[in-house]
């Protein structure tokens, strides 16, 4: 489970596991030119393979007593539309983002799931693929804050969208500059409330956002840190002689973590789902 532990110290190994396979090479902080590769292509392909189950579990739906896989879909699908219609009052509403919180949630399942997966398999894999043992590759996208930060800015232009499809943009513009202090009929204290009122709006907009991507980023980048920690265990095994026990530990440690991250993907991927409800319901509401 951990190849690459034998032949490095726990720090580079830890190090070369959180590196991103990027376009380029990256020159600071904050390089927008940079495109994490390895991020891109997983979250591609697993959104393929849910459109792909979905159309299968759809082609084979029947009226009669469904099986097992049919009835998964229907509960999760029933699921989602009650939290929808819980959330969102607007009927022509739901039609969109009902199917958008579906996908929300199962996009994230898999993405998250992906830390189930041995820590060195996929590396190693790509490693024997290009032939370079040095290559990088990290296959938990949403243990990346660019992922996580992209989809919650995602959400955060379907709330703007919605709040002027709503509410026009006389009246989304009214709401800003007068939510949630209200405004004074004195035109001085108007303006002056009409900047604290937009400043405020801006600062909950950002923390929503901001909070809405870092949660389930914080959550997944620790779930893969521990993962990598207990590989590292299973290294240390390998290279000790007296850690005769280590083995042991390594599958306990790593199996019980595994069935307890289960819980915390599925977790993470319904809190992220419940709040682009939401946040979405609140941009239908006139304040």
């Amino acid at each position: 489970m951990a190849a690459d532990a034998n032949a490095q110290t726990a720090s580079e190994y830890i190090v070369h596991h959180l590196q991103h396979l990027q376009n380029i090479k990256q020159k600071s902080i904050i390089d927008f030119s940079v495109v994490n590769l390895d991020s891109v292509a997983v979250s591609v392909i697993l959104g393929a393979v849910f459109l792909f189950l979905f159309w299968l579990a759809a082609r084979k739906a029947t009226s009669g007593v469904p099986g097992r896989f049919q009835a998964a879909v229907e509960m999760m699908v029933e699921m989602v539309d009650n939290q929808a219609k819980a959330n969102i009052h607007n009927a022509q509403s739901r039609k969109f983002i009902a199917p958008l919180a579906l996908t929300v949630f199962v996009w994230i399942f898999l993405m998250n799931a992906m830390d189930l997966l041995p820590v060195d398999l996929l590396p190693v894999l790509w490693q024997g693929a290009t032939g370079d043992h040095h290559a990088y590759l990290r296959v938990v996208p949403t243990a990346d804050l660019s992922t996580t930060l992209g989809l919650s800015t995602a959400v955060l232009l379907l709330c703007f969208y919605y709040s002027v499809k709503i509410k026009g943009v006389g009246g989304w513009a009214h709401e800003l500059v007068t939510a949630p202090f209200g405004t004074s009929k004195n035109p001085i204290f108007a303006v002056i409330l009409g900047v604290v009122n937009l400043l405020m709006q801006v600062i909950e907009y950002v923390a929503k956002t901001v909070s809405h991507g870092m949660r389930l980023f914080g959550n997944m980048y620790a779930g893969e840190l521990v993962f990598m920690l207990i590989a590292l265990m299973g290294g240390a095994a390998a290279m000790s002689l007296s850690g005769v026990l280590l083995p042991l530990g390594h599958i306990i440690a790593g199996s019980i973590w595994a069935i307890f991250h289960i819980l915390i993907i599925t977790l993470q991927a319904f809190i992220f789902m419940m709040l682009t409800l939401i946040y979405l319901g609140q941009a239908h509401e006139h304040h």
